[in-house]
């Protein structure tokens, strides 16, 4: 089987976390190293819930760096409504003894995707700022990565306001910057990320397991459960990585993608050129610094699920 050697940028809350456990504890996967950036919570917040999100999953030395504390332009605009205060639910987690990597996110993006000697995967959850800066402060590096696979945007509508999704809106001059940077984008985003989900069911049979990465996981979901006052509760960001190494499961599409940075109220939208042939041939060049981009549409939700749930607890039926 061959290894996705892959690179995860978070903003750890509970839905990055659902995804740091499944990339550290799957196979195929080579996890090089995760960078941190400001989103859910702050940076720091985020540094350590990932730390201590690796130290659930039983994970090795993989190297975790301090991204950007602020979006390129404008202020953060955190999501602690929905994952609490310190972007994992309040839940009272002991501190990581795990050190932070003293390389900044985008040095260490540059040095493991030049230290690969495979092609390497960027899979961005989190707003781009540190994408961006990675592939403006070093292009010839930014070059050799061979994809990004995304969390965010939308070809639909949006959570953080009517247009915009959480990850875009929070940076939309970042998102325009990588989705124009000419390395090739799949978005996974809110047309399916609400749809792969688990239970309090779920919760209480990973709750039995012996495996502590299953217990963390069941901790988390109960705890997001009683928190929304959802079941299911969706397990978000873990999409994107799943679709970097089974896109089998997934059903996508190419369309022309911009991503809106006015002032209006469709600021942060990704704009998906969805029109017949036909059609976008009598106005060819009405969107702008669009990008091609593969867009998830639909996916197979038992399956996608279901890799989840044997990934994070090997006792899993």
């Amino acid at each position: 089987m061959n290894k996705t050697s892959m690179i995860l940028d978070v903003d750890t809350g509970v839905d990055d976390a659902f995804a740091v456990l499944f990339a550290a504890r799957h196979p195929q996967i080579n996890l090089l190293g995760i960078t941190c950036v400001d989103g859910n919570t702050n940076v720091n917040q985020v540094v350590a819930n990932t730390l201590k999100v690796l130290d659930a999953a039983g994970a090795g030395d993989i190297p975790v760096a301090r991204g950007a504390v602020r979006p390129l332009l404008g202020k953060s605009e955190y999501a602690e409504y929905v994952h609490g205060a310190d972007g994992m639910g309040d839940l009272g987690i002991a501190p990581s003894s795990r050190k932070t990597d003293p390389r900044s996110a985008i040095e260490l993006l540059r040095d493991l995707v030049e230290g690969s000697k495979d092609p390497v995967t960027i899979v961005p959850m989190a707003p781009l700022t540190n994408i961006a800066l990675f592939l403006r402060a070093f292009p010839e590096t930014a070059k050799k990565v061979h994809r990004i696979v995304m969390m965010g945007g939308s070809a639909s509508a949006g959570n953080a306001t009517a247009a915009a999704e959480f990850n875009v809106w929070h940076d939309p001059e970042a998102a325009a910057i990588v989705f124009q940077s000419g390395v090739p984008i799949t978005m996974y985003g809110l047309d399916v990320f609400m749809r792969p989900g688990a239970t309090s069911e779920d919760a209480a049979q990973l709750l039995q397991s012996e495996d502590p990465a299953a217990q963390f996981a069941g901790t988390l979901i109960a705890a997001f459960i009683e928190r929304l006052h959802v079941s299911p509760i969706t397990l978000g960001d873990y999409g994107a990585v799943a679709t970097a190494i089974c896109p089998e499961l997934f059903t996508t599409e190419i369309f022309d993608v911009v991503v809106d940075t006015s002032q209006g109220p469709a600021r942060g939208q990704t704009i998906c050129d969805r029109r017949a042939p036909f059609l976008k041939a009598l106005e060819p060049n009405d969107l702008t610094d669009s990008a091609s981009v593969r867009v998830v549409l639909d996916l197979d939700v038992p399956a996608v699920q279901t890799l989840w749930f044997k990934t994070i607890d090997n006792g899993w039926s």
